[in-house]
């Protein structure tokens, strides 16, 4: 018996009968042979660690354009909060918090430059919604490895696609890892608000505080215990009601006094014509276009190959590429 039989086995007799068993998935893209050591969704994790987009995220601003400080969130470091809060979701209902782990290390892969100030400049350069959910897909199918993919399960692929927008994941894992991105995202723009003088404690209204704590981690152990023991009474993933719809007025009250602040969104002009700008310019150059692009023109069509490429920047990189084609190089006296 190897370690991932092992492991498979364990998961029968240690998951919950509603878990995803990483020996029923429903496979990958294109077959390959199991690992000896690693069941199918520990290598998916794996595997999107190690990718070149995973790294990108380091440089993607979550919500403040271009932060002054060191600790404020960015892609990166939402995705590794969502990825921990959808393990201790899962480890609490018996679930598989392999599968979960991964779905939730490559959701936000598909983001734009400039958060979603980007992904509305792309929108108005396709001419149809450019969705960062299902830009995320398209990566880990497509993309990732000069165009062969990373070839994961369709379990976590789903999880995803799912982790917003209308589709909801098959699996519970999946499921959760949708809930634990609102989760993670709502609370530590708090935390990034606050640090940015926009919000005090003092603002979060009373009828929200008194339902989910008066501080950062009350309100995130709220929201994680109340899943784990609602879902396990009811056997499907979700909170109780006056817990999910104290969520839900947290999260409107962040749209009115953060996502559209000026504070956090003065710079949004300035990143949508950044990006704009690239999109016509590579549309109109497609020789400049990296080399592992071009052989994509042929079945993608160029608008959809210069998406990829401007979709996949960080922010600096986005910066500096607009000031190499479009600033004038400042003289050298000598």
């Amino acid at each position: 018996m190897t370690v991932r039989e092992r492991m498979e086995r364990e998961e029968y007799e240690q998951l919950s009968s509603q878990a995803q068993k990483a020996a029923e998935t429903k496979g990958r893209l294109f077959p390959e042979p199991d690992n000896d050591v690693r069941t199918c969704y520990q290598r998916d994790a794996d595997r999107i660690v190690h990718s070149k987009s995973f790294r990108r995220l380091m440089h993607k601003t979550q919500v403040f354009l271009s932060p002054e400080g060191d600790h404020y969130r960015t892609r990166m470091t939402h995705t590794l909060e969502v990825a921990r809060i959808a393990r201790t979701i899962c480890r609490g209902l018996q679930l598989n918090t392999d599968l979960a782990e991964a779905a939730a290390l490559g959701h936000d892969l598909g983001h734009t430059p400039f958060g979603h100030a980007g992904e509305s400049a792309l929108t108005d350069m396709m001419g149809a919604p450019f969705r960062h959910n299902e830009q995320s897909l398209r990566v880990v199918d497509k993309l990732e490895r000069d165009g062969e993919g990373l070839n994961l399960t369709y379990e976590v692929r789903m999880g995803i696609l799912g982790h917003t927008g209308t589709f909801i994941p098959e699996t519970m894992e999946g499921q959760v890892v949708r809930i634990s991105d609102r989760i993670a995202y709502i609370n530590h723009d708090i935390d990034d608000a606050m640090r940015a003088g926009i919000l005090t404690e003092e603002d979060i209204p009373r009828e929200i505080a008194d339902v989910l704590g008066e501080s950062h981690s009350a309100r995130i152990n709220r929201l994680v215990e109340d899943m784990i023991y609602t879902s396990a009474e009811t056997g499907r993933i979700g909170m109780q009601p006056e817990v999910a719809e104290a969520m839900d007025a947290l999260r409107k009250f962040m749209f009115q006094r953060v996502y559209t602040n000026p504070v956090a969104k003065g710079e949004e002009s300035k990143a949508k014509d950044i990006i704009r700008s690239l999109f016509e310019y590579y549309a109109k150059h497609p020789d400049k276009l990296p080399a592992d692009f071009i052989p994509q023109l042929d079945f993608d069509g160029m608008n959809r190959i210069v998406c990829d490429y401007i979709a996949g920047m960080t922010d600096k990189y986005a910066i500096y590429k607009y000031s190499e084609i479009f600033i004038p190089t400042a003289w050298q006296m000598r």
